[in-house]
């Protein structure tokens, strides 16, 4: 197994991981930091505002500035909160949006672990988060936080189902679920040509499973005055602001890796830019895609979001599994 911590010297492995990881956790931190200073500035320019401009240069520490804010807050905890719940449930929520970056493969070289099934490991550990969700709603004891709890909870699954099903047409074009297969099996053409529909569906279900505009639901401020955070205050709030722009960043990389080719250059003439060049454009399109999104569309009713899931979506995704399967039958001769 090719992996970049196997790469180091044996004695060194345990060292060399931790020394990876923290790396890690500082670019995505780096990421989540001026994601939300560039998406201010993108929504302001779409909305002809200015933005940030007044903390640091250009505005460019005023997230660092939010941040110190954050963290410097009183921790506050309802009276009759379930203390060890309303503890837990910010953990539950960013640690597997962090986890599920150790198997993305950001070029060829770039990787933590190279595992097999590691699109079903990131299905399987994102769908963790919920729980820190449903379990901040309960353990406020908070009506307006337990509404948004259920609704997060209901809407996530409701969606989870189409953004598998989305997938699967690339699992049988690709016949592996490993991501750096996956990637390399679309030197010829990528992915989203063959399988735009399984894009679609995908790339609107991830909005839904990210809680962004306009599938927002959980945290309605009109509606529910936050949604399922609303008790959580300073650090612990952060956490779960950390976990929605975690979880952006792998979203963004995981369409990166499945649909437009991960690292590999738009034609092989460009070979010689590195691949995670590619990779960091790529990504950069989607993450700006959100922003577009974010400042132009409304928030969905939701009996319209739950309709638009199984009604739409999941028999979208079930044709396109159909119509792969019979086009992968045909190319190998069953027909």
């Amino acid at each position: 197994m090719n992996t970049l911590l196997q790469q180091a010297p044996s004695w060194g492995t345990t060292l060399w991981f931790i020394v990876a990881a923290v790396l890690l956790l500082a670019v995505v931190l780096g990421f989540v930091t001026y994601a939300i200073y560039f998406e201010r500035k993108v929504i302001g320019w779409m909305q002809l505002r200015i933005g940030p401009n007044r903390v640091g240069p250009l505005g460019l520490l005023q997230t660092v500035a939010d941040v110190a804010k954050l963290l410097l807050k009183e921790d506050i905890r309802p009276q009759h909160a379930d203390k060890a719940l309303f503890t837990l449930a910010p953990i539950l929520a960013y640690a597997p949006a962090f986890a599920v970056l150790a198997v993305m493969p950001f070029s060829d070289s770039i990787r933590f672990a190279d595992l097999g099934i590691g699109l079903l490991y990131y299905i399987a550990l994102s769908g963790i988060t919920v729980l820190g969700v449903i379990t901040a709603g309960w353990a406020s004891n908070n009506k307006y936080s337990l509404i948004g709890g259920l609704r997060s909870a209901a809407q996530m699954i409701s969606y989870e189902v189409p953004l598998v099903m989305s997938v699967v047409g690339i699992v049988l074009l690709t016949g592996s679920m490993n991501l750096k297969d996956i990637v390399e099996a679309q030197r010829d053409v990528w992915n989203i040509v063959p399988q735009f529909i399984g894009f679609a569906v995908f790339i609107i279900a991830a909005q839904a499973e990210l809680n962004r505009t306009p599938f927002d639901l959980p945290e309605a401020e009109s509606e529910l005055v936050g949604g399922y955070h609303v008790e959580y205050s300073g650090f612990r709030f952060a956490m779960f602001m950390l976990a929605e722009y975690v979880y952006m960043f792998g979203m963004g990389a995981l369409i990166t890796i499945l649909f437009f080719g991960g690292w590999l250059p738009i034609h092989p003439s460009l070979d010689f830019i590195p691949g995670i060049v590619w990779f960091i454009l790529k990504f950069s399109i989607y993450v700006f895609l959100q922003f577009w999104i974010r400042a132009t569309m409304p928030r969905l009713r939701v009996d319209q979001l739950m309709s638009f899931a199984w009604k739409v979506l999941l028999p979208v995704a079930l044709f396109n599994i159909l119509l792969t399967a019979v086009v992968v039958s045909y190319q190998n001769g069953m027909f």
